[in-house]
């Protein structure tokens, strides 16, 4: 099966396009305020409008407010809402578009709740304390065996790079995976060679 690709923390429309023009899935835009990779919801409609309708569009949220969500989703066109702070289950199945929850995986016992959320998929990433995404740091991928076989699409993301990835896939064997800081220039800012490498070795896995 065709591991998917979804590119976290896209803040301009030229990395948006050369993302899309390597083939990747899914693009996300974080909208929350501590990230490095903030992006308003105007700026991410303009990009969004500029995408191919094929290409999913995710938001990123981290403890927002049903208003905030629900504006950015209008806005923007989003196509999949990822929560990435602490919402419980209740309060992730009130959207009517699409969900996945994100879990930082500190330990074994962190995985005990992934059932509990009534979401289209989950996406697991490294726990790293105070931040949310895009830490560049990886976490034992061993500690999945525990949920296998994944009873919902599984997104693996936390420190993939173009070195690491086909490694990845092999041990984790996810739906799709997410990366951000592992193929940035800066925060918020890719570059294209890793973009492609990266996008290439998940096609050649």
């Amino acid at each position: 099966m065709r591991t998917r690709i979804k590119i976290c923390g896209i803040t301009c429309l030229e990395d948006a396009q050369f993302a899309v023009h390597c083939g990747v899935d899914a693009l996300g835009f974080m909208f929350f305020e501590e990230s490095k990779r903030f992006i308003d919801v105007e700026s991410a409609r303009d990009i969004c409008q500029a995408m191919p309708p094929c290409l999913t569009k995710v938001g990123v949220f981290v403890n927002a407010s049903k208003e905030q969500v629900h504006h950015a989703q209008q806005t923007c066109g989003l196509d999949t809402l990822q929560f990435h702070g602490e919402e419980g289950p209740d309060w992730c199945r009130q959207f009517d578009a699409k969900t996945m929850k994100a879990f930082r995986v500190g330990d074994a016992e962190t995985l005990e709740s992934l059932d509990d959320y009534d979401v289209n998929a989950w996406l697991v990433d490294s726990y790293q304390p105070g931040e949310r995404g895009g830490t560049g740091h990886s976490f034992q991928w061993n500690l999945l065996s525990a949920i296998r076989p994944y009873r919902k699409p599984l997104f693996l993301a936390g420190g993939l790079t173009p070195d690491n990835i086909q490694k990845a896939i092999r041990e984790v064997q996810p739906f799709g995976v997410d990366v951000s800081s592992g193929v940035e220039l800066a925060p918020g800012r890719k570059c294209p060679d890793k973009v492609a490498s990266f996008v290439r070795k998940v096609q050649q896995a």
